[in-house]
């Protein structure tokens, strides 16, 4: 019975493989968690670069882009 000898009753390495995986799994939902967003503000801000790029080539009307410029800043 040496096999059972230790933490878990010889399951302790499979546990501590369990643990680095979910803390490692953690710290990557934070780091995702935290750069998403500064994503969204990058996206708003293509937007808005896209709708004036369209705006100043005249394929929408002077409305049409204050409208869409309205919708994409709130």
């Amino acid at each position: 019975m040496h096999w059972m000898n230790g933490w878990g009753g010889g399951f302790g390495g499979i546990f501590m493989i369990l643990f680095w995986v979910l803390i490692i799994v953690g710290v990557i939902y934070l780091v995702k968690l935290v750069t998403a967003g500064t994503k969204t503000e990058e996206k708003r801000d293509d937007a808005l670069e896209i709708l004036k790029k369209r705006y100043a080539r005249g394929e929408i009307s002077k409305e049409e882009f204050e409208e869409r410029k309205k919708d994409l800043i709130e």
